[in-house]
């Protein structure tokens, strides 16, 4: 069996089992979602089972309970098969009255929530499972800390090795698990397979209406060409090729499938108290929940990511921002990026729930790369109304290529990504 390689996830579900009675546990198929559960569960009901999924199928119907009977930390892997289990699961942690009862793995959202009589509120924590970060894939020296980095430490330390073609294999590889320690050529055919499966099969199992193949393949391409920047919907359905085209009622329907499956995992803006002049943009960043999904839709290999830097550029950005919201939720936190009317953008806001925050510029190296980054962060500076709100606890310029992390004469910290972690 292959060896398992903790999750920054592990303490998190944890923490939830100690204080509620029963975790959701969300994400893209092939995350690793029943792999990190099952090192913590006592006893399993996989729905899937293909000698016993039509009957617990059928139990889940008739007498639900039945299923939960076992071993606590129970997990019932992709539950929403079988959406009544979650009423009996609410239920049944009611009348235990403990905590730590059920863990519940989902590759999907189920397609009429309605259907379900609670919503789970107080008695079921839920849980975002990304692909792995590079630290967790081991690619990271992960001698940088966020968490160090928020109480004003200052990051100095030596990153994992590695040259721009190391970089661009990371970005098509991706996080899959079954991608992780395999031949190159293996390793670049897991994301691959994964928009394959999407495109014929998965995009339209997800709430059974039949959907084109290549009209999925061409909108992931098109998804894919406006990673990590704010077109909109409607300027992506009209880039997708011509045989492809979808009407915006069919167009919305894919979109809301490719969300229901985890895929589209889009960054929201971040609305600071900033001075009242300042008009900021809403319309989030486009990216997949993995850089993987684009480069496979594109057709990129890492040799097409070295001749393109333009594409490249944003597909690590990619990358970064999977890896900040991988390591900010072990913290507490959450990404957004910002950007307002007068052209000011800022790829990453990292904000906890305690009102700290820092901001983040992603290049991939260079100095002039990092001098315009720094230059960046410094102005948004200025746009803080610092009597409304704290200043933000780092400036961060987060590159691909480097040996070192430092602190600039300015106080903006360089950090190459394969030494970020926890």
């Amino acid at each position: 069996m292959k060896k398992y390689l903790p999750r920054v996830c592990d303490d998190l579900l944890a923490f939830h089992l100690r204080s509620k009675g029963a975790v959701l546990v969300e994400g893209p198929k092939w995350c690793g979602k029943t792999t990190s559960c099952v090192q913590q569960a006592h006893s399993i009901l996989y729905m899937q089972a293909p000698d016993l999924r039509e009957q617990n199928m059928r139990m889940a119907e008739l007498s639900p309970q039945l299923l939960l009977d076992g071993d606590t930390p129970r997990l019932i892997d992709e539950w929403q098969d079988a959406p009544s289990l979650w009423d009996a699961i609410r239920f049944e942690v009611d009348r235990r009255d403990e905590f730590g009862q059920f863990i519940l793995t989902g590759s999907s959202v189920p397609v009429d929530v309605r259907k379900t009589a609670h919503s789970g509120t107080g008695r079921i924590a839920r849980m975002r499972m990304r692909p792995m970060s590079l630290l967790e894939s081991q690619d990271s020296s992960g001698s940088v800390s966020l968490k160090d980095m928020f109480a004003g430490k200052q990051p100095i330390a030596q990153a994992q090795s590695g040259t721009i073609d190391d970089l661009a294999f990371l970005v098509c590889r991706g996080g899959w698990p079954k991608a992780i320690g395999q031949k190159q050529d293996v390793s670049l055919q897991q994301a691959i397979d994964y928009v394959d499966a999407l495109t014929s099969v998965d995009i339209s199992r997800v709430d059974g209406v039949s959907r084109n193949e290549a009209s999925a393949h061409a909108l992931l391409r098109s998804y894919a060409r406006f990673s990590s920047s704010q077109g909109t919907l409607e300027s992506i359905r009209k880039d997708m090729d011509s045989f492809a085209t979808l009407g915006e009622s069919a167009f919305s329907g894919y979109i809301e499938a490719l969300r229901r499956l985890f895929v589209i995992d889009d960054l929201e803006a971040w609305s600071p108290n900033l001075r009242s002049r300042t008009a900021i943009r809403t319309s989030p960043t486009r990216h997949f929940v993995d850089p993987s999904i684009a480069a496979a839709a594109l057709g990129a290999s890492p040799a097409n990511l070295i001749a393109d830097l333009n594409t490249f550029g944003l597909l690590f950005e990619s990358m970064c921002v999977r890896d900040l919201r991988i390591y900010s939720s072990a913290l507490g936190g959450s990404v957004a990026h910002y950007r307002d009317k007068s052209g000011l953008e800022v790829d990453a806001v990292v904000h906890l729930r305690n009102g700290s925050y820092g901001f983040v510029e992603i290049k991939l190296g260079g100095e002039s790369a990092i001098e315009q980054g720094a230059q960046t962060l410094k102005k948004i500076m200025e746009k803080i109304d610092q009597k409304r709100m704290s200043s933000p606890a780092f400036l961060m310029v987060l590159v691909g290529l480097g040996d070192f992390s430092y602190c600039r004469e300015d106080g903006v910290m360089v950090v190459p990504i394969r030494a970020l972690g926890v």
